[in-house]
């Protein structure tokens, strides 16, 4: 066996946050508990109304047999009247909507539907990265744009080239944005869909965060601009703490998410039923959405005010779990990180580096920032912020 890895497989590096995983392995092993903020997995338990609503359904739906491809009607009426009620945004259940497996087999999905090899996908760095791997699994060209604090974290469309423009498939929006926190505008999704019409791109908006926000007004959807060439990605492993659980949804575009849906059902399966009845709870409450959204603001505060305290500037997020750090001049991302993994201090951090890639004028955007992932309980992030006092840079 000369080879065992296909190319496209060998033409990729190591899953980032597996790295993060083999450092905290790495510290348990020496018998230091380390205070995990790497990885953005919440650590508070899914919402009761959810679990009871999950136990109840595998009796209930015990003869249920396959699930649907797409997700059961239910379920996708749920997901409309949330939509409306959340957005004032109507979306058809029957044409509009798909239930998907978590996000990331949603992303790796989308691109099998529409990506030729050769075309090119505009991806965010930082970004998420599944957008990028995706892109070079479908034989895609992945073209990195930096997202800069100058910008407001913002895609500059005038700094894409026409001649990529023209060959361009999918542009990848975030917002709220992961990891820098930023929310879109309705004036800047207008400028995106301007930019997206007159090449021809589809845009692909990951709203996975869009319940996670500290502003007083919500952050909207693309969708309150329009559906016309776009697709929506969302799920639940933020909003309602069910990462374990695999479920979130696509909408938009009816012939977008056609494409989606004929690839789906030759790839994989649906989300099994007792799992949707879940999902079907989770969004007919916002209670405990709210109550998460309280406890991530104050871990958010308690770790920006430590970080503020030792000389640090202010990166407070206005939404989602992450606190984007900007860190000193002299020091580089994986330096710092390797920093707060001292014995006396012992933060697991993800180096800004490691989650952006190399972008079109050749710099590394996530360099000179760590991430903080708000996952460690409250008492675990004003420890972490007694820990941070240890740190001389």
């Amino acid at each position: 066996m000369t080879s065992l890895m296909s190319n496209r497989l060998k033409s990729i590096g190591t899953y980032a946050f597996a790295e993060v995983d083999k450092k905290v392995a790495e510290l348990k092993e020496r018998g230091i508990q380390p205070i995990d903020f790497g990885v953005g997995d919440p650590t508070i338990p899914t919402p009761e109304i959810v679990r009871e609503a999950t136990k109840k359904a595998i009796d209930k739906l015990k003869s249920s047999g396959y699930p649907s491809y797409t997700g059961s009607l239910k379920f996708r009426e749920t997901i409309s009247r949330w939509v409306h009620r959340r957005f004032n945004v109507d979306v058809n259940p029957e044409t509009e909507v798909s239930s998907t497996i978590g996000s990331k087999e949603a992303v790796f999905n989308f691109h099998e539907a529409v990506v030729n090899p050769g075309d090119y996908v505009i991806c965010p760095s930082p970004g998420y990265p599944p957008y990028t791997r995706r892109t070079l699994f479908a034989e895609g060209i992945p073209f990195q744009v930096p997202l800069l604090a100058q910008n407001n974290f913002l895609i500059d469309f005038d700094d894409i080239p026409c001649k990529i423009a023209e060959k361009a498939k999918i542009l990848w929006l975030n917002y709220p944005n992961s990891p820098s926190g930023a929310i879109a505008t309705a004036d800047y999704y207008k400028r995106a869909l301007d930019f997206a019409r007159k090449y021809n791109i589809i845009i692909a908006s990951d709203e996975a965060y869009s319940e996670i926000y500290y502003t007083e007004q919500p952050p909207i959807s693309i969708l309150n601009i329009s559906r016309e060439g776009v697709i929506v990605f969302n799920s639940l492993s933020k909003r309602s703490a069910m990462t374990c659980y695999r479920i979130g949804w696509v909408m938009g575009d009816s012939r977008i998410v056609g494409a989606f849906r004929k690839v789906k059902t030759n790839i994989d399966s649906g989300t099994p039923t007792f799992i949707q009845e879940g999902a079907i709870a989770a969004l007919s409450d916002e209670k405990h959405v709210e109550k998460s959204r309280a406890e991530y603001r104050k871990k958010r505060d308690i770790l920006c005010d430590a970080l503020v305290s030792i000389g640090l500037p202010d990166s407070r997020p206005d939404a989602t779990l992450y606190i984007w750090q900007k860190i000193p001049e002299n020091m580089t991302s994986v330096d710092f990180a390797t920093m707060l993994l001292q014995e006396d201090v012992a933060l697991v951090t993800t180096p800004g580096s490691w989650i952006s890639d190399i972008t079109y004028n050749e710099i590394n955007p996530g360099e000179g920032y760590i991430r903080f992932a708000l996952v460690p309980s409250v008492e675990d992030t004003k420890l972490a912020a007694e820990k941070l006092k240890n740190i001389r840079f």
